[in-house]
């Protein structure tokens, strides 16, 4: 079974790049079925895309994320990464890394627990 695991420092400073890590163990990287997402959860607020990379490597962006936005991949670890850049207060959520079965929403998802990031000096 399948299963992803966010990694990355859990404060970051405004202004800075937020990086984090989805190591996935039971299953592969590059099936082309799949999406290897990212989502984020602010405080009080809903669940929103940020951005995904398919099997096949190709790249999506949220359009409202895309300017400081970079996902990236290392098959032979089986992971993906995430990188936010400039980020403010506002970036502070929950970020969980899922595979899916869809692009840009939370239907046909397989979740990571989610870790905690917060932006603040």
């Amino acid at each position: 079974q399948v299963q992803l695991q966010e990694s990355g420092p859990g404060l970051v400073k405004p202004s800075q790049t937020l990086s984090l890590t989805c190591t996935v163990s039971g299953g592969s990287i590059t099936t082309d079925y799949y999406y290897w997402s990212w989502f984020r959860q602010p405080p009080g607020k809903g669940l929103e895309w940020m951005g995904a990379i398919a099997g096949s490597g190709s790249i999506y962006y949220s359009p409202s994320l895309k300017s400081r936005t970079s996902i990236s991949r290392d098959t032979s670890r089986k992971q993906f990464t995430l990188q936010l850049s400039s980020v403010t207060p506002e970036d502070t959520a929950v970020y969980y890394c899922a595979r899916c079965e869809g692009l840009g929403y939370e239907e046909g998802c397989y979740w990571g627990q989610g870790t905690l990031v917060t932006v603040s000096s």
